[in-house]
């Protein structure tokens, strides 16, 4: 028996509000298990954390500050509503990643759970806001765009600007927290490139 087709159902202005909180929640809290594990990780996130590691500033402040270029990309792109979700998302990222470690606080954590928990958990959080259309801004906004138009899934394209950036972290970060951060990029972008297809969800 075939299953009954339905027409498309877009979210409405309460599920985006849901979905933009519960995204960027599970997200914070991926980078409070990278935080505990002394972890990094990929995409404009992983580049904020090694400048915030290198200069000593707020992670949530350089995520916010060189997530700013990337708006115009999306506006051009991809459309108005998308790039207001992104920057929102990003805002609301950035002050949770300040206020979260105010008041949840993590024990003991071996860096290859840690590193496990951060992808599963900032890796469900993504597809929360991407099929609310939002990201997390940065790459996840020319991911988003690439899928849309060419069909490349957006997790494969994150991959490769993670590899480039491990590269460049090599360079400035201890040997040791850099291979422990491998597995958690690795969970992270899996669960988007199988979970994140057009295909499997109809709603936007």
């Amino acid at each position: 028996m075939s299953l009954p087709e339905h027409d498309p159902v877009r979210h409405g202005v309460l599920d985006d509000i849901q979905g933009l909180l519960t995204g960027t929640i599970l997200c914070a809290l991926g980078l409070q298990f990278l935080g505990q594990g002394g972890l990094i990780t990929g995409q404009t996130a992983g580049l904020a954390l090694v400048l915030s590691y290198l200069g000593g500033w707020s992670f949530g402040l350089v995520f916010f500050v060189i997530n700013l270029p990337f708006y115009w990309l999306g506006y051009r792109r991809i459309g108005l509503a998308f790039t207001v979700k992104s920057f929102v998302s990003v805002a609301l990222l950035s002050g949770l990643s300040i206020l979260l470690p105010r008041y949840l606080t993590l024990g003991q954590v071996q860096p290859l759970v840690a590193g496990i928990l951060f992808g599963v958990t900032s890796g469900v959080g993504l597809l929360i806001l991407f099929r609310h259309g939002s990201s997390l801004g940065g790459i996840g906004i020319l991911a988003v765009m690439v899928q849309d138009r060419f069909g490349f899934r957006a997790g494969w394209l994150q991959m490769a600007f993670d590899a480039a950036l491990f590269l460049l972290a090599l360079a400035t970060l201890p040997l040791e927290r850099v291979l422990w951060s491998v597995p958690g990029v690795v969970v992270l972008n899996l669960v988007i490139a199988i979970n994140h297809r057009r295909d499997r969800y109809i709603a936007t």
